[in-house]
């Protein structure tokens, strides 16, 4: 057997550089609003007076978004091509975006949730189109690679989400212990304004991929500039296909349970850091920025250099065991020994996404569109991993609710076990 290694390949050819560049961007966008979901269930506590489960219902209407249209998206790229994909996808998200203007007039939980399941619908579309587009744009050898480093504006956006919404959201929460200084909260009024703004950015961003041209991608995986996708077979028989493959239906397994553990550790991260009321919100959310996903955009850009040098299913088999060792961790520690520990899962948990995306559909040829789509449906995985971590959190206190991200990690480790074992010769 060849080693994948031994010959250099290039992570970008130059003739993709500028779509490549334009599709990257798209990851920092939903990165950025992905995250800011990790300090909306904390605020929906404090002015909604919800128990942790009833708020979790905020990661329960974007992923379920996710699961109702990655296929619909699929198909919808499969015909139209990638850029229509992306440019229908932003149109959504701006649609979902200006609907926290009505939600801020009627003070209503349920039309901010039908908010953000219209903004999840559009970002379900967009994941769809960029995370094979960006993978298939060079060298099948290098997909994984190439994949980590767009993932990695990804992880920047994930950064600034929670930094900049962690302070308005929470700008006029009293520190511990100054319960007496408080400034009465002024319900959701916070939100209006800068969803509206992320709107108009999300608007001008469709504009300039309505008026560009991307190569399409051709079955064979091959970037090409014919914007029609050639299909040799029913969409029914290549779902066929799909399932006959042990390594994709593992990696749909392996993807979803990665869901269960990311989204809900980012949900409950702010209320794990103040559980003992000695750190306040805005803290806990500057911990979570700087901290976590600090080290998650870190882990992202060094991940795609290491797997340029390490086949990337040994480097998914290392990570897979730090973060069940880390969630461990959290569960039996407590204090800055544990928060240490938290803020670790996100380096390592930082290059599965697209590891195992990567993975999951190399050589799958023209069935690349609709296994993509099938893999973006995966995110249901956050809702139920959310309202699970919620309900044992409420009933059972916050450590031993990460017993769920911990199963999750596991999985992902024994997709990366199966995934060394089928390739080997």
């Amino acid at each position: 057997m060849t080693d994948k290694f031994s010959t250099k390949a290039a992570l970008i050819d130059r003739r993709y550089l500028v779509p490549f560049i334009l599709i990257a961007s798209l990851f920092f966008l939903w990165g950025f609003s992905r995250s800011i979901l990790d300090v909306l269930n904390k605020h929906f506590q404090d002015t909604m007076e919800m128990s942790k489960t009833e708020s979790s219902l905020i990661q329960v209407a974007v992923y379920t978004a996710y699961f109702l249209m990655a296929l619909p998206a699929g198909l919808f790229i499969m015909r139209k091509g990638y850029r229509h994909g992306v440019v229908f996808g932003l149109s959504l998200f701006a649609i979902g975006a200006f609907m926290f203007i009505p939600g801020e007039i009627c003070n209503s939980f349920g039309v901010y949730i039908a908010a953000l399941f219209i903004l999840g619908c559009g970002l379900a579309f967009l994941e769809t189109a960029a995370n094979p587009y960006a993978a298939g744009l060079g060298d099948p050898r290098t997909s994984a690679s190439r994949l980590n480093l767009a993932q990695s504006l990804n992880g920047m956006g994930c950064i600034f989400g929670p930094l900049i919404f962690g302070q308005i959201l929470f700008a006029n929460n009293p520190n511990p212990g100054d319960a007496q200084l408080a400034i009465p909260d002024t319900g959701d009024a916070h939100l209006a304004l800068p969803y509206s703004i992320l709107g108009i950015v999300v608007i001008a961003a469709a504009i300039i991929f309505s008026r560009v041209q991307l190569p399409e991608i051709k079955n064979n995986d091959s970037p090409t500039g014919d914007n029609k996708t050639a299909d040799d077979g029913s969409n029914r028989s290549l779902l066929k296909g799909l399932w006959r493959r042990p390594v994709f239906v593992f990696g749909l397994a392996a993807i979803f349970c990665y869901e269960i553990a990311e989204i809900a550790i980012n949900s409950f991260f702010v209320n794990y850091v103040t559980d003992d009321g000695s750190i306040s919100p805005d803290t806990a959310s500057e911990m979570l920025a700087i901290g976590g996903l600090g080290l998650f955009f870190i882990g992202r850009l060094a991940g795609s250099r290491v797997m340029s040098l390490i086949p990337a299913e040994k480097v998914l088999l290392f990570c897979g065991c730090a973060t069940v060792a880390c969630t461990l961790t959290v569960i039996l520690a407590s204090g800055m020994v544990a928060i240490v520990a938290l803020c670790a899962c996100y380096l390592f948990e930082s290059i599965m996404f697209p590891t195992i995306f990567a993975l999951t559909l190399s050589g799958l040829g023209k069935m690349t569109k609709l296994g993509a789509s099938i893999l973006m449906m995966s995110p249901i995985g956050g809702a139920i991993g959310a309202l699970t971590m919620g309900y044992i959190a409420d009933n059972a206190g916050m450590s031993r609710s990460f017993l769920v991200p911990m199963a999750g990690y596991a999985v992902v480790l024994l997709f990366s076990l199966f995934y060394i074992r089928h390739h080997r010769k």
